[in-house]
């Protein structure tokens, strides 16, 4: 049910790498419904420290997951990325069974599998503790990073002075920038 797209930067995937990547991530397929055919994109990277990061990322219908873990221990990394991603299924499948219970939206939410009651996360309240209203300029995305620069945060949202698009340009960890597109 699950295809893999499995790259490596840095690092030859192996047919023992490669077994292992699909053997761990193919246990989440038990969350999904039969009909769904889902594409796991997994990047590992080797970094000169010897430091391993693994990226999973699973598009599916109503919901992205993704997950990365940095560490020494490659085959760790895979592990701890396929826990944080089971837990955010159960997150999500909680919520949308509360949802379901609580509120008769007549929508069919055909993604996951019921969860058992054990499988069920604790909800905790997200509290919104700040609104900011703000003006959207039109710009180009140089401006926007001098823009983010100069009000020191990690991301600006700005118009796209060409396409008139919301976008939002943000400080990576690796401290480069990054652009994110609406179309």
């Amino acid at each position: 049910m699950i295809k893999f797209n499995i790259r490596g930067e840095n690092i030859e995937v192996t047919d023992s790498i490669r077994s292992y990547v699909e053997e761990k991530i193919s246990k989440l397929e038990k969350y999904f419904t039969e009909n769904q055919e889902l594409t796991a994109y997994v990047n590992l990277k080797v970094y000169a420290e010897k430091t391993s990061k693994v990226e999973v990322t699973i598009p599916a219908k109503n919901i992205t997951l993704r997950a990365e873990d940095t560490s020494q221990e490659l085959y760790g990394s895979v592990d701890l990325v396929q826990e944080k991603l089971e837990r955010q299924i159960r997150k999500y499948k909680t919520k949308v069974q509360m949802k379901r219970n609580h509120i008769a939206t007549g929508k069919v939410f055909e993604t996951f599998v019921d969860l058992a009651p054990e499988e069920e996360i604790e909800e905790s309240n997200i509290e919104i503790v700040r609104t900011k209203n703000i003006d959207l300029k039109p710009m180009d995305a140089e401006e926007a990073v001098l823009q983010m620069d100069l009000i020191d945060h990690d991301f600006f949202i700005f118009t796209d002075g060409e396409t008139g698009a919301t976008s939002i340009v943000y400080r990576r960890e690796d401290g480069n920038i990054g652009l994110i597109e609406t179309n």
